[in-house]
């Protein structure tokens, strides 16, 4: 009763105070459908909800939205059930939806999206129909592409593409819906795991709309994993017209797989096309930096950094997002540090680092400055100076560890880099990335039998680590023992991680140990092309040599020799074989 009187005295105050803020009576106004009673139906539903009485308030809005016909009440009384997780009760108010609102498209969608919800898929096939059909006529090709979102979360794939299949059928033929038909029928069968039938679907739409986006989507859904699609995104790249949106998505594909000098192309396409799309200069100076083309990469940056200036909106982080504090600009200003470096400017390396000011980039700063240090054989203050660096949390102890080993590595100090590594994998035990850099480490020291327990472990671990894989299959192959084994090691990383292109050398340098040479050229001038690497170079060349290509051979090692002649693999294989470029 006390609640009672406290709820007829709230709704007093406000329907005084909604008179008292009554305009002056100086013109017409339009009266709405919310009348005295209606306000107060409905200022009771919100009150029960607050109250925590989610039933009430659902049958107060729901009997509102009946007597009314509105569609926000009916909205309203759906996203009171939705939030007290009563799936049935929104369904019926969606239902009720529809009948008042027969001409409305919403109601039909929340309909279709609780049915498949609710696991009723057998039920959706006649509001999908009638959500599809529904006019205007021109608005059916984006219907149609919302198809597989609204199954997204369904477990049964199987079911949801047996359903949808034959409501789709019908628009596979006309001219409006053809393309739209086919791209969604595509990513059912995706989902469905039938990649053959997908690709079959994305071609077809192709050839019906050469400049249609949705047909390359669907391809760049299916990479790597299918590398067949990936004609259908070269072919709608190829048109006049194509949105470098799709170019940069297909760019991470590819840098992902390190398929590095193909997405170079891309990208410079797409600045070609874009000259001020900040995102691809960046991705390209990131791309020339791993290839170690240190005055590509500056050119790249500082044309970044220009358009950033000129378009401040452009800043983006790691991921190509816009971006607060400039996070963009600092991974540059990094990026233009390690450029420096490369080609031993550390005065210039300095300079850079010296402008980044960013707190989140505080430890990459300190170590890059510590690499420098150590290339310069200081390595005792390189170290203090990654150890002097604050830890904000566990992931900072564990980020200074890593770091202090990688800086080691790069000096080739690998016994001590191994003792920071134990040092880590006692403090985080069993981190998958800590133990396999221990076991790289451990190889440099010619550890096989500790290397293979490391690498093991971290296959146990994490079973679809193809980096294990190919290390262990790799390092056996490398030292011509059990190449059997290696081989199907090697075969199982490139079986986790399609075209990776140093799993396709570790792959071409078996077949090459084992004798198969027609097939290790093959092999290893695939994984040259999708990433020209001094060491890819180096086992590339000495197939060639020994096969009487001598002078391809030399022109591979030049240019291997011109990214990284310091290299120890393209030394020791041009010692080896006593060649004297």
């Amino acid at each position: 009763m006390r609640r009672h009187k406290i709820r007829l005295l709230a709704l007093g105050l406000l329907a005084g105070a909604a008179l008292a803020q009554q305009p002056p009576a100086a013109k017409p106004v339009e009266n709405s459908a919310l009348d005295a009673p209606l306000f107060y139906q409905l200022l009771i539903g919100e009150i029960e909800l607050r109250s925590g009485q989610a039933g009430n308030a659902y049958e107060v809005m729901l009997d509102a939205a009946r007597r009314t016909k509105d569609e926000s009440l009916f909205r309203r009384a759906v996203e009171i059930a939705l939030a007290a997780r009563a799936g049935d009760q929104a369904l019926a108010a969606a239902n009720a939806w529809r009948t008042a609102r027969p001409e409305s498209l919403e109601p039909i969608r929340y309909v279709v999206q609780l049915l498949v919800s609710l696991g009723r898929l057998a039920e959706a096939t006649e509001p999908l129909r009638a959500l599809i059909a529904a006019p205007p006529a021109d608005e059916r090709p984006a219907r149609l592409a919302q198809l597989p979102r609204l199954f997204a979360r369904t477990p049964d794939k199987r079911q949801a593409l047996a359903i949808v299949e034959p409501l789709v059928k019908p628009y596979l033929d006309a001219p409006d819906t053809r393309t739209a038909a086919r791209v969604a029928l595509g990513r059912m069968h995706l989902a469905a795991g039938d990649a053959a039938r997908a690709l079959e679907f994305a071609r077809q739409a192709q050839s019906q709309d050469a400049a249609a986006e949705g047909p390359a989507l669907l391809a760049l859904e299916m990479l790597p994993a299918t590398p067949a699609a990936e004609d259908v995104v070269k072919a709608y790249l190829a048109q006049p017209k194509a949105q470098n949106a799709l170019r940069m998505v297909y760019v991470r594909v590819l840098s992902g797989s390190q398929r590095y000098a193909d997405a170079l192309v891309q990208l410079e396409d797409a600045v070609r096309v874009e000259p001020n799309l900040a995102p691809a200069w960046l991705s390209l100076g990131a791309l020339h930096l791993e290839l170690r083309h240190p005055q590509q990469a500056e050119t790249a940056l500082r044309r970044y950094l220009d358009v950033v200036a000129a378009h401040p909106d452009q800043d983006t982080d790691d991921d190509g997002n816009p971006s607060t504090p400039s996070l963009g600009v600092t991974q540059a200003q990094l990026m233009l540090a390690q450029a420096a470096e490369q080609r031993g400017d550390f005065r210039g390396a300095e300079e850079w680092l010296a402008k980044v000011d960013n707190p989140r980039r505080a430890l990459d700063v300190q170590v890059r400055r510590a690499t420098i240090l150590a290339k310069q054989g200081r390595v005792g203050p390189a170290r203090e100076l990654i150890r002097a660096a604050p830890e904000r949390s566990p992931d900072d102890a564990r980020s200074k560890l890593l770091a202090e080993a990688q800086m080691l590595r790069e000096v080739k100090r690998w016994r001590e880099a191994y003792e920071v590594f134990t040092t880590a994998n006692q403090r985080f035990a069993d981190d998958v990335d800590l133990i396999y850099e221990q076991a790289m480490v451990t190889e440099k020291l010619d550890r096989l039998d500790e290397m293979e327990r490391l690498l093991r472990r971290v296959i146990a671990l994490k079973p679809d680590h193809h980096h294990a894989y190919n290390a262990l299959g790799y390092s056996l192959a490398d030292r011509n023992l059990r190449l059997a084994e290696a081989r199907d090691l090697i075969r199982k990383a490139l079986e986790l991680a399609p075209g990776e292109p140093f799993i396709t050398d570790s792959l071409g340098w078996v077949e090459y140990r084992m004798g198969n040479r027609e097939e290790a050229l093959r092999l290893l001038r695939e994984a040259y092309r999708a990433r020209p690497d001094v060491e890819i170079g180096a086992h590339l060349g000495e197939v060639l040599w020994v096969s009487g290509q001598r002078d391809e051979a030399r022109r591979i090692w030049r240019e291997a020799r011109a990214r990284d002649a310091a290299n120890e693999v393209l030394r020791e294989t041009l010692a080896r074989l006593r060649v004297d470029l």
